[in-house]
């Protein structure tokens, strides 16, 4: 097993080549000088960077290269000026080969948007470096692709406000530079997983951020894994959405990683947590029935303990190609809970319990679960993720999610689990016991259970089945029945906007 965890890094190690190293420690220097550099060899880097139009789902079909000035190819691969254009973008390689995530976001795309134009932005012989170098190279690729945008705005029914640039990893970056060059504004860029090393902290000319599109939107998926960070952590953009609290991914845990090193897939399988954000995007374009939504907090542990599930004032939003713009949001932090695979759509539910307790028990670490019943489906059990300690005679709020939609909630079941005591417990429960026989220790009580859809907006009240026994102990079971419609807390008001 130890030898096993420094391979989990390989990918990572090279890819954070400049974290790691001591040069790291002048980062924005090591960036500046490398952007002097490109900007001394556009040529060089023009011949380094190709616009692949495709015009087929088919990744072996070549369709057509465009150039600056040439004019034939948009008449031969029919651009449409008028429609939307895609330009994707990708980021560092080991391989030096256009990675198969790239063909399955353009098939998405042009499923999704059949009149519109996708542009794969070729800079592989720049990409396929050293890190550093190739984050030296971002800056004069980008200013590549705003000359083929300045280009194509002298043609007759281009616009910029059409353009949505598509850049993952250091490829985000490019998009950020490319929108910052070109004559005029971007219509939006999306940030898929922007790389982090050399950008984390620099001056918002040296890096993706709102300024750069009309509205930029970014996912972060790899904020932080087996101690290295290869996703950048800060916001970058209007909304940042941070699935899974932008770190560890559904089905990318350490089991996962070790379980396919035996077959040889390590370099794969260590990106997975970079790359999701591709696919989040990608399911985004081809699930359209199940679209994901985030919820905006100011941090990810307030919406792990359900704070943060209000759609009130925009605070909620579609994530990848459904993302929407909103009034004055600028670096807006957005949260939620994803699936393993497509479709990677949760549902998402706040439950406030109010715990009573009728004796000073000291300091309790319960362990709950609840299992959700409603007219579609019964969820599998799920667990109270308890982020702070339980507030006794206080309530509780918490987050749950379910990867199937139940219909309307009908009844709760919530469990205690039963823990193993010491003597010295024992010792304790037994005293008790004698003094006030009727009442043992570490016993709660629970009325009822508010909860409230984040994806519906619905608000739902669950009582206790028999208002005479309310109590609960470890080992020990409650049911809750939803006994009326709709809670109301303080100087608040129900939305009257559903989101499914």
């Amino acid at each position: 097993m130890r030898r096993s965890i420094p391979l989990l890094c390989l990918w990572s190690a090279c890819y954070c080549l400049a974290a790691g190293s001591p040069a790291a420690l002048g980062a924005e220097e090591q960036l500046e000088g490398g952007l002097r550099t490109a900007k001394d060899g556009p040529a060089a880097a023009k011949a380094a960077v190709r616009f692949h139009f495709r015009t087929s789902k088919g990744p072996e079909r070549e369709g057509c290269y465009l150039s600056v000035g040439h004019s034939q190819p948009l008449e031969d691969c029919s651009f449409n000026m008028t429609a939307k254009t895609f330009f994707i973008i990708h980021g560092w390689t080991m391989s030096g080969m256009l990675e198969n995530w790239l063909h399955k976001l353009v098939s998405a795309l042009q499923m999704r948007e059949r009149d519109a134009n996708v542009v794969v932005v070729d800079w592989l012989p720049l990409a396929h470096q050293l890190y550093t170098d190739a984050v030296n190279s971002t800056r004069v690729v980008g200013l590549s692709v705003a000359k083929m945008l300045d280009w194509l705005q002298g043609k007759d029914g281009f616009s910029l406000g059409n353009v949505h640039l598509i850049g993952y990893s250091l490829g985000a970056h490019v998009a950020g530079f490319a929108g910052n060059f070109v004559k005029g504004t971007v219509g939006r860029i999306t940030g898929l997983d922007p790389a982090g090393p050399m950008f984390e902290g620099v001056d918002i000319h040296r890096r993706l951020s709102p300024d750069d599109a009309d509205f930029v939107d970014v996912l972060h998926t790899y904020t932080r894994s087996f101690g290295i960070s290869i996703g950048i952590q800060m916001p970058v953009g209007h909304i940042d959405i941070y699935p899974n609290g932008g770190d560890f991914q559904p089905g990318c845990g350490l089991n996962d990683v070790l379980g396919s090193i035996a077959y040889g897939t390590i370099a794969e399988v260590v990106k997975c947590e970079h790359e999701r954000a591709v696919h989040l995007f990608v399911d985004s374009l081809v699930n359209q029935d199940k679209p994901s939504f985030a919820f905006q907090c100011t941090d990810s542990n307030r919406f792990k303990k359900g704070i943060c599930l209000s759609c009130r004032k925009n605070r909620c939003n579609g994530i990848g190609y459904n993302a929407k713009k909103t009034r004055n949001k600028r670096n807006t932090k957005m949260y939620l809970k994803t699936r393993a695979g497509m479709p990677f759509r949760v549902y998402h539910y706040q439950m406030k319990i109010h715990f009573f307790s009728y004796k000073s028990v000291g300091a309790i670490e319960p362990t709950f679960y609840v299992t959700l019943y409603g007219t579609n489906a019964e969820s599998q059990v799920l667990s109270l993720e308890i982020v702070e300690q339980i507030g006794l005679n206080a309530t509780n709020t918490f987050l749950v999610y379910t990867e199937e939609d139940l219909g309307d909630l009908l009844k709760i079941k919530l469990t205690w689990e039963g823990t193993s005591r010491s003597w010295y417990d024992l010792w304790r429960e037994f005293r008790s016991y004698l003094s006030q026989p009727h009442r043992p220790e570490r016993e709660l009580s629970i009325r009822r259970i508010r909860v409230k859809s984040g994806e519906t907006q619905r608000r739902l009240t669950f009582c206790v089945e028999d208002p005479e026994k309310t109590s609960i102990a470890p080992g020990q079971e409650l049911w809750f029945y939803k006994c009326r419609d709709g809670w109301r807390m303080k100087n608040e008001t129900s939305p009257t906007v559903e989101l499914s």
